[in-house]
């Protein structure tokens, strides 16, 4: 077996880079003109399925072919799948609150404001979160215990965010649901179940980085750095304080867990499951 090729993995990582920083500049162009920031949400995915597509081209000839292809089309089926989830949920609303709140604060331009502390931020963290998706694809080494492992993870995080994401969106619809918690199927035994989801899916990736020390080495900071995002950045933790002061929302933080699944507790009076 070859070495790994880190002069063309270095190179790959600049056009990494590029791509990201292409999309989000794209979508930016898109928001301005229809003057809603909230699509950057959709280009999350999507960048993540760039970034793939554009290190399987390449990669070609350095890393193995198997591997290869199996990490794009995972990455892709995730972020494309995510994109038009997103898509589909902020059809026909106007601004997130949250970017509303953080355009608010905007010393000048809205605009220039939201490139540097949205756009620019959410390229760089797809480059970061993004290193096991490269890694993977320069390795040289055929498929092994790593792949079979991370395509098992990836394979029960994309069904666990999609069938909470889908369940959500069924709850929703429902006239006779309206203004309640969300609190059947897989949001029974987790408070996050599409969080869970992600999580699982880039552990998965990870691990399809992992048949050699040097792509699990270089790759390891971006399951940590999703795993943190997920549990105590913008993703848990900033839902639930939005959700604090819904009603019946503290009665089902006390019986759900708060992030791994877990079955309910019948009796939620000892305070929220973390």
């Amino acid at each position: 077996m070859n070495g790994y090729p880190w002069a063309a993995f270095a190179v790959n990582l600049g056009w990494a880079a590029v791509t990201a920083l292409a999309v989000m500049a794209v979508t930016f162009a898109v928001a301005v003109a229809k003057g809603v920031h909230r699509i950057v949400d959709i280009a999350w995915g999507a960048s993540f399925a760039a970034v793939a597509a554009v290190t399987c081209v390449l990669s070609a000839g350095h890393g193995d072919d198997g591997r290869r292809l199996l990490v794009t089309l995972a990455t892709a089926l995730w972020g494309l799948r995510l994109a038009a989830h997103i898509a589909r949920r902020g059809r026909g609303h106007g601004e997130d609150p949250r970017y509303d709140r953080l355009l608010s604060r905007a010393p000048g331009s809205r605009n220039a404001y939201a490139f540097r502390t949205v756009y620019l931020a959410q390229g760089a963290l797809v480059w970061a979160v993004s290193l096991p998706v490269q890694a993977a694809q320069y390795d040289p080494g055929p498929l092994g215990a790593g792949a079979v492992v991370g395509a098992l993870l990836w394979l029960a995080g994309l069904a666990f965010e999609a069938v909470g994401d889908h369940q959500l969106a069924r709850f929703k619809a429902d006239p006779g649901t309206r203004g309640r918690v969300m609190d059947r199927g897989l949001w029974s035994w987790t408070r996050h179940p599409n969080y869970f989801g992600d999580f699982l899916v880039w552990w998965g990736l990870y691990a399809m980085a992992c048949e050699t020390w040097q792509s699990a080495a270089v790759s390891a900071l971006s399951p940590l750095l999703m795993s943190y995002l997920l549990i105590f950045g913008s993703g848990k933790r900033l839902l639930e304080r939005q959700m604090a002061d819904r009603p019946g929302y503290a009665e089902y933080a006390a019986r759900t867990s708060g992030f791994f699944p877990a079955p309910p507790r019948a009796d939620g009076s000892r305070g929220p499951r973390r």
